[in-house]
């Protein structure tokens, strides 16, 4: 199979962490009769200073022409982001892509690895039961594309945002959901807030009817602040949730926090079409860059998803996510899921442990 991606590294620790990706996915190829072929693209604040933009012409022009995009991470310190160059970056780059390809689901695993309960939040007796849930959230529609204005009521500052569903949009996430729900446990909670917001009724509505093409998954509705509550609770009962842009948002950075570190969770957004963007959960970082001590296995796992999702190469993906699980219980470690007694590997050596056990 010979394929292209667009590597949109960015900002941060991204140039490092999509390096060590890009030698991974070059071994998975040669390993197995493929050919990835990258071109390089500038985004966020890599983007600022050729381009005085944060998504450039000529990087919506590499992505168009690729066959998925690998992207790293975008952001500069904190204490420069009312600089123009920082200003607005994550907003006129991710939602931008988003857009422009018309990303329409996002996928966003948190895995709890056995051999890492220690750096889960949670109590062991809840973590050790098993996490390896999947957030399906909804990206183009609900409160964050609706009017968005400001007015004056009697002397007053009144704020509004409209949050607005089409059938459409629910039945096509619902249909990206269930599929991937049919090829887990078959099982699917899907959120809303049906007891007050219409979109949330016309949610459940349209999610019920999809259902009916999936009678092997298993549909369950839940209010999304008792998912909330039940994430963190008992976070072992959930297969596939699906939910709003807006609930998604939030749930999803809930359960980001479960494996232990950012540096553990990857993230894919597709279109209907099949095409997809993949990255890490984690940001940009600034304060490791340069030093060699990001983790890589976050945007290593993306790139796993790359393989699965857009080109249809699931026993190559697996051979990641597996590599992956060895090297962990060899006991190797980055310095952000290392316990005081551990041995802190740099970027490139998780990497090489990773390759090393990709056979």
């Amino acid at each position: 199979m010979n394929k292209k991606i667009a590597l949109l590294p960015g900002d941060g620790i991204g140039e490092e962490v999509c390096t060590e990706a890009v030698r991974v996915l070059d071994a998975v190829a040669a390993a197995n009769g493929h050919s990835f072929e990258y071109e390089k693209g500038l985004i966020g604040g890599a983007a600022w200073d050729d381009h005085q933009s944060h998504f450039p012409d000529a990087t919506l022009k590499v992505c168009q022409g690729s066959d998925a995009i690998l992207f790293g991470s975008i952001g500069g310190p904190i204490d420069l982001a009312h600089e123009p160059k920082w200003k607005d970056c994550e907003k006129n780059s991710i939602l931008a892509l988003r857009k422009a390809f018309n990303f329409n689901a996002n996928f966003r695993p948190a895995k709890v690895y056995p051999e890492l309960v220690d750096i889960c939040p949670l109590r062991e007796e809840v973590a050790g039961k098993g996490v390896d849930m999947l957030i399906v959230r909804e990206l183009l529609g609900d409160i964050y594309f609706g009017e968005h204005r400001r007015e004056t009521r009697d002397g007053r500052r009144v704020a509004i945002d409209t949050a607005e569903y089409t059938e459409d949009q629910i039945a096509s996430v619902a249909h990206t959901a269930f599929k991937a729900a049919s090829k887990r446990r078959k099982s699917l909670v899907s959120v809303d807030k049906a007891n007050v917001l219409e979109t949330s009724r016309l949610w459940r509505e349209v999610v019920k009817e999809i259902s009916a093409d999936y009678p092997d998954v298993e549909l369950e509705d839940m209010f999304v602040d008792n998912a909330a509550m039940q994430i963190i609770r008992d976070p072992s009962r959930f297969d596939v949730v699906l939910t709003a842009n807006l609930f998604g948002d939030i749930l999803s950075d809930a359960a980001a926090v479960l494996p232990g570190s950012l540096g553990l969770t990857p993230s894919a957004s597709l279109n209907s079409e099949g095409f997809g963007m993949y990255e890490p959960q984690g940001g940009s970082a600034p304060e490791l860059e340069g030093k060699g001590v990001a983790n890589p296995i976050a945007q290593i796992l993306s790139a796993g998803m790359l393989l699965k999702f857009s080109f249809g190469l699931t026993k190559e993906a697996d051979s990641i996510n597996r590599a992956v699980e060895k090297s962990l219980e060899q006991g190797f470690r980055t310095a952000d899921i290392a316990s005081a007694e551990s041995e802190k590997l740099s970027t490139t050596e998780m990497t090489n442990k990773i390759i090393e056990n990709l056979s």
